[in-house]
């Protein structure tokens, strides 16, 4: 008896998330046979602001075989060795931390950060500051490269910035190439066979499109999954405040860190990613707190000039996930599977994850729906875990100002996990510890990221109440880890 083929899989939908899934679903089954088809209407837009990434983008190019400069200088990509959050706390010394992409390095440093933390925790006057302790801060402070001379063996973790547009574009050459199937059309029906499952796409132009896998990357209509097989969609308006963006992309000054800068706003917050020809400007914030025209006033205001003339672009976020990813012959993808707004820059790393352990799941079951289960439970798991993150970044904030600010230092609508992680922090507990119980030891957030939140926000005792440290304690030597530190970052170039 053969064994079972690959599928066809249909994609509804292309930009990043519809071409990083069809790139990734090509090259696990296109050499047994499998097949892949883009539908990708040339009416519609992509939303095009999601210009920042995780190292799991640098990692989904290693698996496709594609060199950095096959691809950076034509999506006018940069580095980003993290984010740097600045006016998210009213206490004097941490105004601005920097949450970074761990390395090799760090597990020579990142003891004594954690050693410092528990110290400071505990009301012991000890340096625990993040940006002391990572090799990732010093070189983007900087201004390096990621990329060590040839003699230095280790190099840190890094992701990207870069011009979605053009990626999109580049991925879908690049597939077309290798032997994905494009088709510009633009679908108007789902035709949905008696078992319940996806039978084909109809289009505009009376063209039928079959397939035995649909992946749903329509965009947040969600146009398979959510309106035609009645997916429900889990919202986490609760305790993710923003739901709407302004945009505005200003001139390049010509020099630029190698870093993501989210800075605080009254109702929210805004990036500013250096690309090599612009600088992306959005502004995130809260419906509920602000209008459109005071958001685009506020975002004007702090971008000075560089904004005159530029036009701004409003987006509304439908921030949240679906219950099942897989259901029936449907996988649901980028925001038609989910948003969670780009504080932390996860859309397109969701977009991988889901795709290869999707990818994993199908064949292993004997290209069937005998993992679909699990792997909607994993990846449920991994934005509800990612989602408590990113709500600590709000609900732990320090400022007082506003009452969007306040509101989410008192919010109560927490998960379990968020709450056992707060409580270790607060109650001097082991935090990877609390980490591995509260997620299942999956880790979302590596238990340095969960440090660099805490301390990053100078939730310690008050200052004043900081005791001198008695010899019982161990402190780590910040003075020698940033010399240590310094020594590193002179291995690598500046940009």
């Amino acid at each position: 008896m053969s064994a079972p083929a690959p599928p066809h899989v249909v994609v509804l939908g292309g930009g990043s998330a519809g071409w990083i899934t069809a790139c990734l679903l090509h090259q696990e089954w296109g050499e047994s046979g499998g097949r892949v088809t883009v539908v990708e209407s040339p009416q519609i837009g992509i939303i095009g602001v999601g210009e920042g990434s995780t190292p799991q983008l640098k990692a989904f190019f290693d698996h496709l075989g594609i060199a950095e400069d096959k691809w950076m200088g034509l999506c006018e990509a940069t580095y980003k060795l993290g984010i740097r959050f600045a006016g998210w706390g009213e206490r004097a010394g941490y105004e601005s931390y920097f949450h970074p992409f761990p390395g090799p390095i760090d597990l020579h440093s990142e003891p004594g950060f954690i050693a410092n933390c528990a110290a400071a925790r505990r009301g012991f006057d000890a340096p625990a500051h993040p940006d002391d302790w990572f090799l990732a801060s010093e070189l983007a402070e900087a201004g390096r490269s990621p990329l060590p001379a040839d003699t230095f063996p280790f190099g840190p973790s890094y992701g990207y910035h870069f011009n979605s547009h053009r990626l999109g574009e580049f991925l879908r050459e690049w597939g077309t190439a290798h032997g994905i199937e494009h088709r510009p059309l633009t679908v108007s029906e789902i035709e949905m066979s008696e078992s319940g499952d996806v039978a084909a796409l109809l289009c505009e132009d009376g063209e039928r499109i079959e397939g035995d896998l649909f992946v749903d990357c329509s965009g947040f209509r969600g146009m398979i999954a959510q309106a035609k097989m009645g997916v429900p969609f889990r919202s986490f308006g609760e305790n993710l405040f923003n739901d709407s963006a302004v945009v505005m992309p200003t001139a390049h000054s010509g020099a630029f860190k190698p870093q993501t800068e989210a800075i605080a706003m009254k109702a929210g917050w805004r990036w500013s990613i250096p690309l090599t020809s612009r600088v992306g400007n959005g502004y995130v914030y809260s419906s509920r707190y602000l209008g459109d025209d005071e958001a685009e006033a506020e975002l004007r205001a702090s971008l000075g000039t560089a904004a005159d003339g530029v036009e701004a672009r409003f987006l509304k976020m439908k921030v949240g996930r679906v219950e099942t990813s897989w259901t029936g012959n449907c996988l649901a993808a980028g925001l038609a599977q989910g948003f969670l707004e780009p504080l932390e820059a996860t859309a397109l790393h969701i977009v991988i994850v889901t795709a290869l352990e999707f990818a994993s799941a199908y064949e292993q079951g004997g290209f069937s729906a005998q993992n679909r289960d699990a792997f909607n439970a994993s990846i449920a798991a991994r934005y509800d875990g990612i989602r408590d993150y990113i709500v600590g970044h709000y609900r732990l904030n320090q400022r007082t100002d506003t009452q969007y600010w306040r509101e989410n230092g008192a919010n109560d609508q927490l998960s379990d996990g968020l709450k056992a992680m707060m409580t270790a922090w607060f109650r001097h507990g082991d935090m990877r510890e609390a980490n591995e119980r509260a997620y299942g030891g999956r880790n979302y957030y590596a238990n340095a990221s969960w440090h660099c939140l805490f301390a990053g926000y100078g939730t310690f005792p008050p200052a004043e109440k900081m005791q001198p440290v008695p010899d019982t304690v161990r402190i780590a030597d910040r003075s020698a880890t940033q010399v240590m530190l310094q020594a590193c970052a002179q291995n690598f170039p500046k940009i």
